[in-house]
């Protein structure tokens, strides 16, 4: 199917405008999840998310919303970006939905660490040193399994911002502050494996690439126009 037949670019431009906007990731990751999980500390983790289950029941909505719209992000994108390279366009969506895949499968870990604390019967089959160890991997595994696919997600990033630079019909300086962003985000996570004793907490000023990106979706995407080859 041809990107005619799909998203006019200002749809496409909107939707992903919408997709950015409306993600309740950041909430989850800078407001809640701190206040509850302590790293190095699993006892007062465990008593943290007893006394306060419905915020760690919001974490947990938060995040699978956030994945859940990066397929309606990734669909979006790839009807914006089809005209400027249909192939490339593709590729980058599937890497987006592969990220999206494997954060939907992490969440998976922070709802078996939920179901550990609320059902009684974990606490009296395990103890609670082991109930607690458990907790503790299952909270990690989400981690692991998240900052995984970040490296997935910056190709992605990366990929996208090549796009972008082909495109002619959005800002080339956008798509080379997304390769940044990408670029940030791949040396951020393959730090503790490659060069752990590196500092790379500089490299979060990359990642505001997107906030860029958005904005000028929901500023100026609703003036594209088709190209004219799609228009004949």
């Amino acid at each position: 199917m041809g990107a005619k037949a799909g998203l006019s670019l200002r749809s496409a431009a909107i939707i992903a405008g919408l997709g950015y906007l409306l993600d309740p990731v950041v909430f989850a990751e800078y407001n809640i999840y701190p206040k509850l999980v302590v790293p190095g500390n699993v006892e007062q983790t465990v008593s943290n998310v007893l006394a306060h289950q419905h915020l760690f029941v919001i974490a947990i909505s938060c995040y699978c919303i956030n994945f859940l719209e990066d397929i309606l992000i990734a669909w979006a994108l790839y009807f914006l970006l089809a005209p400027a390279d249909k192939a490339l366009s593709l590729l980058t969506a599937l890497l987006r939905l592969i990220y999206a895949t494997i954060g939907l499968v992490s969440a998976v870990y922070l709802l078996t660490a939920y179901r550990l604390l609320v059902v009684p019967e974990y606490a009296r089959v395990f103890g609670a040193s082991q109930l607690h160890a458990q907790v503790d991997l299952a909270l990690h595994a989400f981690r692991y399994g998240w900052n995984f696919g970040l490296i997935v997600f910056g190709v992605h990033l990366v990929l996208l911002g090549v796009l972008i630079v082909r495109s002619r019909y959005v800002p080339w300086i956008i798509g080379v502050v997304l390769v940044i962003d990408g670029l940030g985000w791949i040396t951020t996570e393959l730090q503790p494996y490659l060069y752990p004793n590196v500092n790379v907490d500089g490299l979060f000023v990359t990642f505001f690439g997107e906030l860029i990106f958005m904005l000028w979706l929901l500023i100026f995407g609703w003036r594209l126009k088709e190209p004219a080859e799609l228009l004949a």
